[in-house]
């Protein structure tokens, strides 16, 4: 059991895809992940989206012209993902998703979803990530800092799959990289073959 799912009930859950609907509906810009992820593409890249949830970042980059999958475990947050009807979506657990004979060309990790992975499988969520990225491929990931799981910590479990950090900022609007940072967005990439 993920620790989304230990701290989150149904309720919770429709709370959440609530407070994102009053966001977009008060004009909040929801796009920042997206902006940024989209710079680091070329036009029609498949992109998985990793811990999916409403399908904001996802549903996004696909109006930007990507081919995207979403992940995710919550039901309730994957029929709303679902509802954008502009990305393919998948139930899974991170840590052993296992997509046959797909590839992506980016893996998107917004929203704090490594922090939220089961306490103990972050190694493994990284595998899983870099099993699932072509050659080159991008790995894009932001979460708090003011956890037990830290950036130190995902740099060591990026390194043990292969996959090269290239940046670290400290916002979603590329603010550069400070230790005291209370956000780390890390870019990683596969080595080409």
């Amino acid at each position: 059991m993920t620790r989304w799912e230990r701290e989150r009930d149904e309720d919770a859950s429709r709370a959440y895809v609530a407070r994102f609907e009053e966001l977009a509906e008060q004009g909040a810009d929801l796009h920042g992940e997206s902006r940024m992820v989209d710079a680091l593409l070329a036009r029609g890249s498949r992109v998985l989206d990793a811990g999916c949830g409403t399908g904001r970042v996802g549903a996004d980059l696909a109006r930007r012209g990507h081919r995207v999958t979403g992940v995710d475990l919550d039901p309730v947050l994957l029929d709303a993902a679902r509802a954008t009807g502009l990305l393919d979506v998948v139930r899974a657990d991170l840590a052993t998703l296992a997509l046959p004979g797909e590839r992506f060309d980016a893996v998107v990790a917004a929203g704090n979803v490594m922090i939220f992975v089961e306490p103990g499988t972050e190694a493994a969520v990284c595998e899983r990530f870099a099993a699932h990225l072509v050659p080159g491929g991008v790995l894009v990931a932001g979460f708090a800092t003011g956890h037990r799981y830290t950036p130190d910590d995902f740099d060591a479990d990026l390194a043990a799959v292969g996959l090269v950090r290239e940046h670290r900022f400290a916002t979603w609007d590329l603010r550069p990289w400070r230790a005291d940072a209370d956000w780390a967005v890390t870019v990683a990439r596969t080595p080409l073959d």
